[in-house]
C-alpha cells in the first residue's frame, strides 16, 4: 500500500497529464512482456511486439539489457523514467543522459540489492553507455510503442474527460474519488494498491501537488518514484474493456460471471459513465444499456445519480472491490 498524504495546497496543484509518458510506457510495456497478468487485454499488442522485435533484430538486446533494467519487481531505477518525459520522448532521454553518475550508481546498487543486477549495469554511470541505452530505448519505442500511439492518445483523452467530470462535480477531491479501482480517496490520504511485493510506504506531498499520469501499458500496478524527493508523480493504469466474444479474452472470469455487456458496463462506470456511454462501450442500444445498468445497480455494484437530462453511473464500494479483484487476478495471456 502506498499512502499519499495531501495538504490543502496540494489539491490545487494536482493535475492529470496532458499527454502519455513515453518512457513510462516503455517501462510498462516491458513489464507486459514479463507477465501473464492482463494478457487478454494485450494479446494483440504482444503478438505484434514479439514479431517486430524479431524482425528488427532487437530480441536479444531487449532480453539481455532492457528486461534486466526494468524488472517487474518492487523496484527499478527512477532515473529511467524521468518526469521530464511528460514533455516528450526526446526530453525524457535527455534527462537520462544528464543524470548525475552518483545518482545512477546509488539506484543501480538498490536494484542489485532488490532483485540482482548484472555487473555491466554499473557502467551506465558512463556517458557512452547511457547513449547506447538511449539508442536501444529509441529503437524499442519505435518498434512496439509508436504503432499503438493513436490508441494510447485516444484512451488518454477519454481518461482526462472522465477525470474532468469528477472535478466539475466535486472539485479535485471529487476527481480523486473516481480513480478506482486501484486507488481509494480517504481524505486527506489517497490509498494506492501497490505491487504486492513492495513494502507499505507513505509519500508526503508537502505542497508540491501530484501529477497523475494515466498509462496504457500499466496493468493494475500504480507506481510512484521510489525517491520521495523527486517530483510527485503517480502512473496508473487505464482500464481495458473485455474483448469481443470469441476473442483473446473469451472466458475471462468477470465476463463469464456477468456476461460481456455487463462486464464492459462495470468497467465503464469505474470512471463514471452515462447510459449512452455504456451503450457505446458495449455496442448495445440505449435501452439495453439501461437494463444492464439497472441489473448492476440492483446487485449493489453501481449507483446512479441524475445530472440534468442524463444520469451518471459510478461504482459502489462493492463494485469497486469486484473490479479491483478482477484486474488483479486477470487470467493468463500471451505475455
Amino acid at each position: 500500500m502506498l499512502r499519499i498524504h495531501f495538504a490543502d495546497a496540494d489539491l490545487g496543484r494536482t493535475r492529470v497529464a496532458t499527454r502519455p509518458d513515453p518512457l513510462w510506457e516503455i517501462a510498462a510495456s516491458l513489464h507486459r512482456l514479463q507477465s501473464r497478468k492482463g494478457g487478454w487485454a494485450f494479446a494483440g499488442w504482444s503478438r505484434m511486439a514479439r514479431q517486430q522485435l524479431r524482425e528488427k533484430g532487437l530480441e536479444r538486446r531487449v532480453r539481455e539489457v532492457l528486461l534486466r533494467l526494468y524488472p517487474r519487481a518492487e523496484y527499478f531505477p527512477d532515473f529511467l523514467t524521468p518526469s521530464n518525459a511528460l514533455h516528450g520522448f526526446e526530453a525524457g532521454v535527455e534527462s537520462i543522459l544528464a543524470t548525475p553518475p552518483q545518482r545512477i550508481l546509488q539506484e543501480v546498487a538498490r536494484l542489485d540489492r532488490t532483485v540482482g543486477a548484472p555487473a555491466w549495469v554499473g557502467r551506465l554511470a558512463e556517458p557512452a553507455m547511457r547513449r547506447e541505452l538511449v539508442d536501444l530505448l529509441r529503437a524499442y519505442h519505435e518498434a512496439v510503442v509508436v504503432p499503438y500511439e493513436d490508441e494510447v492518445h485516444a484512451k488518454l483523452e477519454a481518461e482526462r474527460a472522465a477525470r474532468c467530470r469528477g472535478i466539475l462535480d466535486g472539485g479535485v477531491e471529487g476527481m480523486l474519488t473516481t480513480l478506482g479501482p486501484m486507488m481509494r480517496w480517504r481524505p486527506p490520504v489517497l490509498e494506492v494498491s501497490y505491487p504486492t511485493q513492495a513494502p507499505d510506504r507513505d509519500l508526503y506531498l508537502r505542497g508540491r501537488g501530484l501529477t497523475l499520469v494515466p498509462s496504457y501499458f500499466n496493468w493494475a500496478e500504480p507506481v510512484a518514484f521510489a525517491d520521495p524527493q523527486l517530483p510527485p508523480v503517480l502512473w496508473y493504469s487505464m482500464l481495458h474493456e473485455p474483448p469481443a466474444e470469441g476473442g483473446d479474452g473469451a472466458g475471462k472470469p468477470l465476463t463469464a460471471l456477468l456476461g460481456r455487456a455487463r462486464a464492459i458496463a462495470l468497467y465503464a462506470t469505474s470512471a463514471g459513465a452515462t447510459t449512452g456511454e455504456i451503450a457505446r462501450a458495449a455496442g448495445v442500444s440505449a435501452s439495453s444499456a439501461s437494463r444492464h445498468a439497472t441489473a448492476l445497480r440492483d446487485a449493489g455494484l453501481i449507483t446512479t445519480v441524475r445530472q440534468g437530462p442524463a444520469v451518471l453511473h459510478t461504482l459502489t464500494p462493492v463494485g469497486a472491490a469486484m473490479l479491483r479483484a478482477a484486474v488483479r487476478g486477470a487470467g493468463p495471456g500471451l505475455a
